[in-house]
């Protein structure tokens, strides 16, 4: 019997792209699927449009605004699926994503969770470009880990698809509001299986550029969560393996947290570089284009960051 799958997908005012994820969701080539979707309080038509596709076999739950990932946990507790997809409300599954990854799961990788080629659009998802990053590999759970810590990529939540044993053993989302609650949510599933197995053809789409989004968020309680989440998550995968590569890996995660927020947040910036000291430092170099890096030449990268900004706000 071919087993369940969950997709789960957290809405907050999302009218805009809404019509679009749930008919990728429900255009799945992979059978039997069910559908859940947690409307988080939504303001707008969200909750209005979601009720449109429960005729379809969307199940619609209604909370009081919490965030996202309190609402991914809402939708995991209401599942049923041996196996989960996340999809965030303004993102999109190609049909056969689900079919090519339950596929491999199902070649003796269930301990393992299942990544995919991801790519992001900013208007149409016919204008994404999937290019490979070095995390598109099969490796051990560390391994994955370091390497895209490094800087060798990342996977956004619907690129994943997790079997439900191993998304127990993970445990919740953790629910404080955060940039980057998706990759300490994921570095604990990553540990918590035996393994990253990378299926190529296997594609969602990113929605990039959106006013006001999270991951796009730079106010005070963003980076406090962003610092938060960075700590957890080096924390987790210290505890595993605890040795110079790891050690520089959250090095550098913390410094690269240093370069995106200086010279907002001075006591978390403080923060971070005690971090990078403690674990042995960092050779990452900050990044921007020819007139950063000529700034950075010719001072510091920290005054050429201080001049980005001054001449952003003319």
């Amino acid at each position: 019997m071919s087993p369940l799958v969950s997709i789960l997908i957290p809405c907050y005012n999302a009218e805009a792209w809404l019509t679009q994820t749930l008919e990728s969701a429900l255009a799945q080539t992979w059978s039997p699927t069910e559908i859940i979707l947690v409307d988080d309080g939504s303001k707008d038509r969200s909750l209005e449009i979601a009720k449109q596709f429960e005729p379809h076999g969307v199940k619609v739950i209604i909370q009081p605004n919490k965030g996202a990932s309190a609402a991914r946990n809402r939708a995991f507790q209401e599942s049923q699926g041996k196996f989960i997809q996340y999809l965030d409300a303004d993102d999109l599954l190609a049909p056969d994503k689900i079919e090519r990854q339950i596929q491999l799961l199902e070649n003796g990788n269930s301990d393992f969770v299942i990544a995919g080629e991801w790519a992001r659009f900013y208007n149409s998802p016919t204008d994404a470009t999937f290019i490979p990053e070095p995390v598109w590999s099969n490796l051990p759970p560390v391994d994955w880990l370091v390497c895209s810590w490094e800087g060798g990529g990342m996977m956004h939540p619907a690129a994943w698809l997790v079997p439900r044993r191993i998304a127990e053993r993970a445990g919740f989302w953790h629910e404080t509001p955060s940039p980057n609650d998706d990759g300490e949510y994921f570095c604990r599933a990553v540990l918590a299986s035996r393994g990253v197995k990378f299926c190529p053809g296997a594609k969602s789409y990113y929605r990039s550029g959106i006013p006001g989004s999270l991951s796009g968020t730079t106010s005070r309680k963003a980076l406090e969560s962003a610092i938060e989440s960075l700590e957890l998550s080096t924390n987790h995968l210290l505890v595993k393996e605890n040795s110079p590569r790891t050690r520089h890996a959250c090095a550098t995660a913390f410094q690269r947290f240093i370069y995106s927020t200086y010279p907002d947040a001075p006591d978390l910036v403080r923060m971070a570089e005690a971090k990078v000291q403690s674990l042995g430092g960092s050779d990452l170099k900050p990044s921007g284009g020819q007139c950063f890096q000529f700034l950075t030449h010719l001072g510091s990268w920290k005054l050429a960051k201080q001049l980005q900004k001054l001449s952003r706000r003319r």
